[in-house]
């Protein structure tokens, strides 16, 4: 079981450690253990509470009125929260969707901002500002692989989803080979600039996770693209990854190689004149044009 200090749900909830105290003395909305040297902990069960009391609050009910309902009114006000599209609930709801594993408001919070902000803003607003909260879970130990997969793996189906609804671009001149290099399968981000650069027209040929080296360039050899792109997160030995671009390099001497993530990122100054960078997508299609 996970264990939280009130900084950790002041950080996951967005609600101030004053207001949570203030909850806890006047409404006994949450009830902490403390350690021996009186320090508040928290539980898994208080934070979904504490997430359900949020959602109620911001939706117009008073929390002298949340601390007085039982258990199942507060549930059935909490499925009418969770079936609307109200985005400034989103936070709370792919937060709860998170703890307790749950596939349907997930989905349901998803199709709501996607409809009504695109994909697009729904990532860059809604689920980068998400996964950083992720982060933070992950650094005090508040949830576990499985739930980080689950949640991973939703968000990924739902961009192939998006990705599947697009016409594919004709191959002209504006064409990217998409991959993962051998060893890395965080592809969520690889997918998001697909997803991007279809909708600016781009023609991409997506080769996905762990793509071994030989494959890439029988694959050059055969789609002929303009360019190719790749994602970097798993550490590995910076040894590693610019020898792997000098191979490229001489091997693709005319290809333009654009490349992203921490490890190009963390490498950028040995690696400038083998690559170009990827910040965004307005530089790439410049870079492409150019």
């Amino acid at each position: 079981m996970a264990e939280y200090k009130i900084k950790d749900l002041e950080n996951l909830t967005g609600i101030k450690s004053h207001t949570i105290r203030i909850w806890e003395k006047r409404y006994s909305i949450l009830s902490p253990d403390r350690t021996d040297t009186k320090i508040r902990t928290y539980s898994d069960d208080e934070l979904t509470h504490l997430l359900t009391v949020s959602m109620l609050n911001r939706n117009g009910i008073k929390i002298s009125k949340i601390a007085k309902l039982e258990q199942e009114d507060m549930n059935n006000l909490l499925w009418d929260i969770k079936v609307n599209k109200k985005p400034e609930d989103s936070m709370d709801k792919l937060i709860l969707a998170l703890v307790s594993l749950d596939e349907e408001l997930f989905k349901g919070t998803m199709n709501g901002l996607i409809e009504n902000y695109g994909l697009e803003k729904t990532f860059i607003n809604h689920l980068i500002p998400f996964l950083d909260r992720i982060g933070i879970m992950w650094l005090i130990g508040s949830i576990n692989p499985s739930q980080e997969h689950f949640m991973s793996n939703l968000i990924r189906q739902k961009i192939i989803s998006e990705i599947d609804k697009q016409p594919i671009p004709k191959q002209d001149s504006k064409s990217i080979l998409m991959y993962l290099p051998e060893h890395e399968w965080h592809e969520m981000s690889l997918l998001f600039y697909q997803f991007l650069l279809r909708e600016k027209g781009v023609h991409t040929s997506y080769l996905g996770q762990s793509l071994p080296y030989p494959s890439l360039l029988e694959s050059v050899d055969k789609l002929k693209p303009q360019a190719i792109l790749s994602s970097w997160l798993t550490a590995v030995d910076k040894k590693f990854v610019v020898s792997y671009f000098k191979q490229l390099k001489k091997d693709l001497p005319d290809m333009k190689v654009f490349a992203g993530g921490a490890q190009i990122k963390s490498n950028s100054k040995e690696l400038q004149d083998l690559i170009i960078e990827v910040q965004d997508i307005p530089e790439l299609l410049e870079q492409l044009e150019g």
